[in-house]
């Protein structure tokens, strides 16, 4: 029986583009997170956490180009590596997604960070005045309501039959149940109106975006009106329009929900004890 032979044995080299397009991509995830995790927990201002994200972006682009480049070097020179190089690409892709989505958004929506039911007489932040950034607490004017009713025709008082105290109540239990981080309360009063100021936060990022309600007495019944701001930035991309839209659905069905309840049923009176008779005194035997 003959020894088999074999031919001699290269290894295929791995494409270096293809491996830095790896690395740049992981890199960028990672410098990704650690801006969301800046962001969040405030250790920074927000400028350097952006420029973070920003470095971040950079670096998937960077993975998304050496990938292209990589396959063409796979194909032509026949190297290793497509699995790096596909991986480069997918996650350079996934990192791009976000800010390509807010992109289109900027393009569809005003530019506008300031949104509230109320345009004519909106909402004040009191509390939350000392943690906005300078001259940003006041409502921006006519041209953010304009543009707000261009885009945002449904976003309106919440009128309701129930009375202020009870609309007030609701209110808050609704923003505590979405744990806003909520800065201060008023209750509604015969001469004034009540608020609740609270810090919500975006869903990724984390910005905190700064929201007041306010309930007032309308004769018998209430008016509910929300304002909601971002803090930093010239485009909120819809968030506090939805915010808003959603805060008062919510309100609106637990306030349905409070008015249709039926009334707890009354206690029954109790009965007062029934008096024994008194004993008969039996006539003294003879």
């Amino acid at each position: 029986m003959r020894g088999m032979t074999r031919g001699p044995f290269f290894d295929v080299p791995v494409s270096r583009l293809a491996t830095w397009s790896s690395r740049f991509a992981w890199f960028a995830i990672a410098v990704a997170i650690l801006s969301i995790i800046i962001v969040r927990s405030g250790f920074l201002e927000i400028v350097p956490a952006l420029a973070t994200f920003a470095a971040a972006l950079i670096f998937a682009g960077l993975a998304i180009l050496l990938s292209f480049a990589a396959f063409v070097v796979i194909w032509r020179q026949g190297f290793a590596g497509i699995g790096r190089a596909v991986g480069g690409l997918l996650l350079g892709l996934l990192l791009l997604a976000y800010p390509g989505y807010l992109a289109y958004r900027a393009s569809k929506l005003p530019a506008i960070t300031d949104v509230t039911t109320d345009t004519a007489n909106p909402p004040r932040f009191e509390v939350l005045a000392r943690l906005r950034p300078r001259g940003s607490s006041d409502y921006p004017g006519a041209r953010a309501a304009n543009l707000q009713h261009a885009a945002y025709p449904d976003i309106d008082t919440l009128q309701s039959e129930a009375p202020a105290a009870t609309a007030y109540k609701v209110a808050l239990a609704v923003v505590t149940k979405r744990k806003w981080h909520i800065v201060d309360t008023l209750p509604p009063s015969p001469r004034r109106s009540g608020t609740i100021e609270a810090v919500a936060r975006t869903l990724i990022m984390g910005f905190r975006d700064d929201v007041v309600v306010r309930v007032s007495a309308a004769g018998n019944g209430a008016r509910i009106d929300v304002r909601s701001a971002s803090r930093y930035g010239t485009h909120d991309f819809g968030t506090n329009a939805r915010r808003v839209t959603s805060l008062l659905a919510e309100i609106d069905d637990a306030m349905n929900a409070a008015t249709a309840a039926p009334p707890p049923p009354e206690p029954k009176e109790k009965e007062p004890p029934k008096k024994k008779p008194p004993p008969t005194k039996r006539p003294p035997r003879r």
